[in-house]
């Protein structure tokens, strides 16, 4: 017993457990309760840990943005000046998605989640922001915002929708953000995201 009481790594453990719950049964599911039988705690330990429902959701949110992050840091195209930039994002959201779907679903339940939980808010706003300022090194501020709110909308339609992720749709619109002068590959677009027809000049 006293080996169990002394467990450096409950929170976390509770974390985790807060996660799989939301993964399986979703927000409605999510009690300290549920939560300390999935981690196999006692109820009081989710309490001292979290307080508050709305403590513990700020946890597993926190956590759960990590995800995209990964894959950002994983590819790296993103810090290099030479990249396609809509090609980069369109490719980042491919790998991303065509990852273990019910991680991402999971993420954005707790991102949406915010829209009725005020305490989340902050934590969806470091997750745009994160997002938003390797982007806004390439191009700026208010692009970056303006190509993570779009990445956003298309990652919602694919998982509300059930719909293949069609990456060279994501390419070109992505593209249509940047200023033409900006390195969106070769300075050219065609409705198919291949880039094979010049845009005309303006004028």
């Amino acid at each position: 017993m006293a080996g169990r009481r002394h467990d450096p790594e409950r929170r976390q453990r509770i974390i985790d457990a807060a996660i799989r719950v939301v993964g399986r049964s979703g927000i409605a599911g999510l009690s300290h309760r549920s939560v300390a039988a999935e981690a196999d705690v006692p109820l009081g330990s989710t309490t001292y840990h979290f307080r508050t429902l709305d403590e513990l959701m700020v946890a597993a949110l926190r956590q759960a943005n990590e995800g995209f992050a990964k894959v950002i840091a994983s590819r790296g195209g993103l810090e290099d000046p030479r990249t396609d930039l809509a090609a980069e994002l369109a490719a980042l959201m491919g790998e991303w998605l065509g990852g273990e779907r019910t991680g991402v679903e999971l993420e954005y339940e707790l991102y949406l989640a915010a829209l009725r939980r005020p305490a989340l808010r902050p934590v969806a706003a470091e997750w745009c922001e994160d997002v938003a300022a390797p982007l806004s090194r390439r191009t700026d501020p208010v692009t970056a915002r303006a190509l993570v709110a779009l990445m956003d909308g298309i990652c919602l339609q694919v998982l509300l929708t059930d719909t293949p992720y069609d990456e060279a749709y994501a390419r070109e619109v992505l593209g249509r953000l940047l200023p033409r002068n900006g390195r969106a590959g070769t300075g050219t677009r065609d409705a198919g995201g291949t880039g094979s027809r010049p845009v005309p000049p303006a004028g």
